[in-house]
């Protein structure tokens, strides 16, 4: 899916790139830029060691909107002098690379910016945010060299300007451009009119932007959260449970009733169960298991075709068994990380308590949770009443007859349930060898008098004299957490409700019922998401902070990069107000989308505020260097914004496995790109205009010597 979202995405990008253009020609220079970026990454990738994942599939397909951007903006530059008057594409390439190419190298580097400090964060968001941030990195540095020497290149020998031949006729391509231009030139009049009056009324700008401040912060705090989203994978696991000391014939029957129910629901292509063994409740044999196939993604294209209500239908049909404990879930996102998709917290007994205290104690936390809205379902698979031997050797008895007590120990062990003795070679195969009593000598405590154990003196005397079996109960293991004894909760979040939502019921009902001597800590990817929150607002921090200094560094100005900083906000903003308006939640997916929106806003104020201080170089006023930065920039920002935003439509409307991730990436992108563009085009050149009147007011010597 995410190689045909590549193709998509490259498809449209030409197309846009078409439109504007006007032209076959200057078409084929960007569509050249993504091959050669692309063919660099990939070299890069298979260097790096990275594999080919969902991760840097995804920022291959935002490469495309992205590396395209630089040559864009060579070739509208190239077009601007055509239109202009220039006849000649070398002269016409040559003066406009003079113009844009101070533009080009900051802009990129500005970009890689944002990616470079994510590339050292440590622990699994690390990992993605690494690849992602490395893959993007390269691929921009890459369309960057590609923007000063091939599109150039290219332009000379390719681009030419329109003409209208002698007898009046024209070719396709000129009558489009003649249309596009006229219908162009009206956008850019009325475009005139709406910066003229931000021009006029200043204060509504920095409304505007206060504004996009306070709804970010807002809506950042409001909007869900979560680590990755929940995919549909296609399959779905059942964990059974039958009351603790039932058979394996018992559990037998259960399962099967299971199965019967399972062949009920149409979205249900096959399944497998094993009895003896769960993937929650442990080995034993009261544990099962069920590892559930559903029909292809194409044929479950309903509403209730959905794996969360087919998930639902699965509680509904087996709600009437009783006699065993049902968990469905689906596997975590991230292997290794969990057996569920679910939260996992461990309560721990941090006091040395009985185990029966701390079952009560988690027990009232089960109960708690499942009462809040956000918790689907909470459970646990510990018991205390698994039917059990206590079993005591008499060491003096031992002792006195010269047996140690570890080796009556290792007899039982071996004769009960089975050791490990040796190797050996058959049919060039390497089996192993296990000892153990065939099943009708270990059923009862009888057996005990007819397994030996030998002494120091070579005798053999039966195990039977020196232990001492209680009947018990008890819990069949024993975990641990962070070395305190502890009891795994596992949990699913109702439906409409994010995995971050749902650790924070878990947090509140913790702090009001845990007692004194009991502690809780997540596991898994519940873990990693509540540890990678303040991690990756550092990030974002540190990003906009090296934006800040590398403009510093581009303009010689504490000031001018103050525009486009403010600039990113509205994007941000537009982000998260797309992700509430899909429902979708604070994930690592969109957060890498928002460290890339960082960099193109940034990328497209650059145009803007770069051409005005040229402009005020020049000698121009500033606010006719603001207002010709507008009109000059107009159509290569709209370019850009336009190959990214259709770019991520295949994205934004995925469907199949990882469909949420890439609806997660594109409905924030797109969110962003719209509603930042739309916003920076008005407001950045009324922000150039207060701050560079800011730095001329405060430093007047300083902007002398300059002009001078």
């Amino acid at each position: 899916n995410v190689i045909e979202t590549l193709i998509l995405a490259v498809i449209l990008v030409i197309l846009i790139v078409y439109i504007f253009l006007q032209s076959f020609r200057s078409t084929f220079i960007p569509a050249i830029a993504i091959i050669v970026s692309l063919v660099g990454t990939f070299a890069f990738l298979m260097v790096a060691g990275f594999s080919l994942n969902m991760i840097t599939l995804f920022a291959l397909v935002l490469v495309i909107g992205t590396v395209v951007d630089n040559a864009i903006v060579v070739v509208e530059a190239v077009q601007a002098k055509f239109d202009a008057g220039y006849k000649s594409p070398y002269k016409a390439t040559v003066d406009a690379m003079q113009g844009i190419s101070n533009a080009l190298i900051a802009t990129t580097f500005v970009f890689m910016a944002v990616f470079i400090p994510v590339c050292f964060m440590g622990g699994t968001t690390g990992t993605f945010y690494t690849q992602f941030g490395l893959t993007m990195a390269v691929a921009v540095g890459i369309s960057l060299i590609n923007s000063i020497t091939l599109s150039p290149a290219l332009c000379a020998l390719l681009m030419q300007p329109y003409v209208i031949r002698e007898d009046g006729s024209m070719s396709f391509s000129t009558r489009f451009h003649v249309a596009f231009d006229a219908g162009f030139q009206g956008l850019i009049n009325r475009y005139k009119r709406g910066v003229l009056f931000m021009f006029k009324n200043k204060w509504f700008s920095v409304i505007l932007v206060i504004a996009a401040l306070g709804g970010l912060f807002y809506m950042l705090e409001n909007t869900k959260t979560g680590l990755v989203p929940k995919e549909d994978m296609g399959s779905i696991n059942v964990d059974v449970q039958t009351p603790p000391g039932t058979n394996l014939g018992e559990t037998v029957r259960v399962m099967e009733l299971i199965a019967s129910r399972l062949d009920e629901i149409p979205q249900i292509e096959s399944y497998s169960y094993t009895t003896g063994y769960g993937m929650m409740s442990g080995v034993g044999p009261s544990c099962g298991g069920f590892t559930i196939r559903l029909t292809p993604w194409d044929q479950r294209k309903e509403i209730e075709d959905n794996i969360d209500f087919v998930m639902e239908d699965i509680y509904a049909k087996t709600a009437d068994i009783t006699s065993a404990k049902i968990i469905v879930f689906t596997r975590g996102m991230i292997p290794g990380y969990g057996a569920s998709s679910g939260f996992e917290v461990h309560i721990q007994d941090q006091k040395g308590g009985s185990l029966e205290d701390l079952q009560k104690v988690t027990n009232d936390v089960i109960n708690a949770l499942n009462e809040r809205p956000e918790i689907g379902r909470a459970t646990t698979s510990f018991d205390t009443k698994y039917p059990q031997y206590l079993l005591e050797v008499d060491a003096a008895r031992c002792k006195r007859n010269g047996v140690s007590p570890g080796e009556v120990l290792n007899v039982m062990a071996g004769y009960i349930g089975g050791s490990y003795a040796s190797n050996m070679n058959r049919f060039s195969k390497l089996y192993r060898v296990m000892i153990q009593a065939s099943a009708e000598y270990r059923l009862d405590t009888e057996s005990l008098n007819n397994m030996f154990v030998r002494n120091k003196e070579g005798e053999m005397s039966p195990i039977g004299q020196y232990v001492t079996l209680t009947r018990v109960y008890g819990p069949q293991a024993i975990s641990r957490f962070n070395l305190f004894s502890s009891i795994q909760i596992n949990g699913q979040a109702a439906n409409g409700y994010s995995s971050g939502e749902a650790i924070q019921a878990v947090r509140e009902v913790a702090a009001d019922l845990l007692p004194a001597g009991y502690g809780y800590e997540f596991g898994g990817m519940s873990r990693e998401e509540a540890d990678s929150s303040s991690s990756t607002a550092i990030i974002f921090v540190i990003c906009i902070v090296f934006i800040y200094l590398i403009l510093c560094a581009l303009y010689e100005s504490i000031f001018i990069p103050i525009v486009v900083i403010l600039s990113i906000p509205f994007g941000l903003a537009g982000s998260f107000l797309f992700a509430n308006m899909f429902g979708l939640e604070n994930n690592i997916y969109l957060q890498i989308g928002l460290l890339m929106l960082i960099g193109l806003l940034a990328k497209t104020a650059i145009l803007i505020t770069e051409y005005a201080s040229a402009r005020r170089a020049e000698g121009m006023s500033i606010p006719m260097a603001a207002m010709s930065a507008a009109k000059a920039r107009l159509r290569a920002i709209l370019m850009t914004s336009l190959t990214m935003i259709f770019g991520m439509l295949p994205l934004m409307f995925a469907t199949g496995v990882g469909a949420n991730g890439n609806i997660s990436i594109g409905v924030g992108t797109v969110g962003g790109m719209l509603i930042g563009t739309i916003a920076l085009l008005f407001v950045v050149p009324v922000l150039f205009i207060i701050f560079r009147n800011i730095e001329e007011k405060v430093m007047p010597q300083r902007n002398k010597e300059i002009e001078s």
